[in-house]
């Protein structure tokens, strides 16, 4: 006599049951194991909100932390499908740069990616998730100053969703079948996740909050100095990593989330030069003006120029206000950008 088949939502709560004493509160969905040991959620392939217990944070998307306050961005009421937030038309707070220096690369990109908006916007698992899908831009970041930024347009949430970067070894593909942090998983990347874990060689510590739909997260790769910081809603969170010198990097980004997307909104390179280190200092002197060229008694053929080389310089937040105590994972004011970065700096002028 033929056995009768096991539904999936039969078989995911046997499983939730043998993993219920390291899961705790899993909920019916239940939560697995990856093969390489990783836990991760059904949640990445459009959850049903009505079925989850709060207690998932994977599962729920992350609100509250958009740069703007627009409708679209604000925190939404739990709902049966992802399909009504997504119709909701992308806002067009803090786009304003009409050139790039870099999009997404059609060719380097995970099978699971569609680019739209001239390719610097990545779609993430149009239908359904079955595991890590990861895009790098298609201009290798060579000596200099580069700063991007990556602006979530779509619900955050899933195993992971990471902004970045790495080297050309990094296999975009490799974990298409898995559900994991693809960014910081070798030692040729560096990745931050959505929930404000830093991840390199496997390893992750905590280094900020969390960032969720409608978040601007800024990302500075100083070739000469050697550091990566990162940068949330256009105020500094901290150096990721330093002596990263004569090394090729790419930005990219990863997420396992069904329909999930993330675009470029800003991408600018510059070399290190005398012009560069004094618009550097200005902004630290001035922190606390939107755009430093604004206050500066300064010929506006000038200003025009310095805005048009390096106005990405000189409207940066490296804020040196000290870190809440309150929070546990971090804080998006963290000291040290400011002072680690001006270390890094007068190190390197005094060894030239």
């Amino acid at each position: 006599m033929a056995r009768r088949p096991r539904s999936s939502r039969a078989w995911r709560f046997v499983l939730s049951g043998v993993r219920r004493e390291a899961d705790g509160r899993a909920g019916a969905r239940g939560w697995g194991y990856d093969s390489d040991g990783q836990q991760h959620s059904d949640s990445d392939s459009e959850p049903e909100f009505s079925s989850l217990s709060p207690s998932i944070p994977s599962a729920i998307p992350v609100t509250g932390e958009s740069y703007c306050n627009c409708e679209n961005q604000s925190e939404a009421p739990y709902c049966s499908s992802l399909h009504a937030l997504h119709r909701v038309r992308d806002c067009r707070c803090g786009e304003e740069d009409e050139y790039f220096d870099w999009v997404w690369d059609e060719v380097n990109k995970s099978t699971a990616t569609l680019l739209t908006c001239d390719n610097r916007k990545v779609n993430f698992h149009m239908e359904y998730s079955c595991g890590t899908a990861a895009i790098r831009g298609n201009k290798e970041l060579a000596e200099g100053q580069h700063f991007w930024e990556i602006k979530m347009t779509s619900p955050v949430y899933g195993t992971d969703m990471m902004v970045g970067i790495g080297t050309s070894d990094v296999n975009l593909d490799k974990y298409r079948h898995t559900f994991c942090s693809l960014l910081g998983k070798d030692e040729d990347s560096w990745g931050l996740s959505y929930t404000g874990l830093l991840h390199h060689k496997g390893d992750k510590t905590n280094f900020s909050s969390r960032f969720g739909q409608g978040s601007i997260i800024g990302v500075h790769l100083d070739t000469w100095h050697g550091t990566l910081t990162f940068f949330k809603n256009r105020k500094c969170i901290g150096v990721a990593a330093t002596k990263l010198q004569n090394k090729k990097f790419y930005p990219m980004v990863c997420s396992t989330a069904a329909k999930s997307s993330m675009k470029v909104i800003r991408s600018c390179a510059s070399r290190t030069s005398l012009q560069y280190l004094c618009c550097f200092r200005l902004r630290q002197l001035l922190p606390d003006y939107v755009d430093t060229l604004e206050v500066l008694p300064l010929p506006p053929g000038l200003k025009q120029v310095l805005h048009n080389k390096l106005g990405w310089v000189l409207s940066m937040n490296y804020s040196t206000s000290k870190p809440s105590s309150s929070s546990s994972s971090g804080s998006d004011s963290d000291s040290s950008c400011g002072s680690d970065a001006e270390a890094c700096q007068r190190k390197r002028c005094r060894r030239t």
